[in-house]
């Protein structure tokens, strides 16, 4: 029970998860560190509202509604996701689309008759065994020129 365990445990995927995990809640409290000591009192002084805007709420009945809190809260989430959209999702999508246009502008490539190695179908010779294969079924026709 053990043995099956340690090796899910020690997985690539959950060790990085874990990684991840952590790292996104580190920079959460820095991220939520910087809104309540910066952002939120500049919002305070952006309307009027004197001391920490995390500390004010209204009542209503008796019952206290704490919307600083949710101006901070909202205010984290708005940054953390443009940063991770930033830093995490431009970049990767940069690189998928770059990796899926290198994929396409793959030349056309066959099989060398002799050895069975891939190669481009304009080929002259086999890279791998050095025989001629143009003019060969399948390949192009191609003059060669001696001079």
């Amino acid at each position: 029970m053990f043995k099956g365990f340690r090796s899910f445990l020690l997985r690539g995927n959950v060790v990085d998860l874990a990684v991840g995990i952590v790292i996104g809640a580190a920079f959460t409290a820095v991220v939520t560190g910087f809104v309540t000591a910066f952002l939120t009192p500049l919002v305070g002084v952006a309307t009027g509202i004197v001391g920490d805007v995390s500390q004010h709420a209204f009542t209503v009945a008796g019952t206290r509604f704490p919307y600083g809190a949710f101006l901070n809260a909202l205010i984290s989430f708005v940054l953390v996701s443009a940063v991770i959209y930033a830093v995490v999702v431009v970049p990767v999508s940069r690189l998928q689309a770059r990796l899926e246009r290198a994929k396409t502008s793959e030349p056309a490539r066959t099989d060398c008759p002799e050895c069975l190695s891939r190669i481009p179908a304009a080929a002259k010779r086999c890279a791998f065994c050095a025989s001629e294969v143009a003019g060969r079924p399948g390949f192009p026709a191609q003059t060669m020129h001696h001079g």
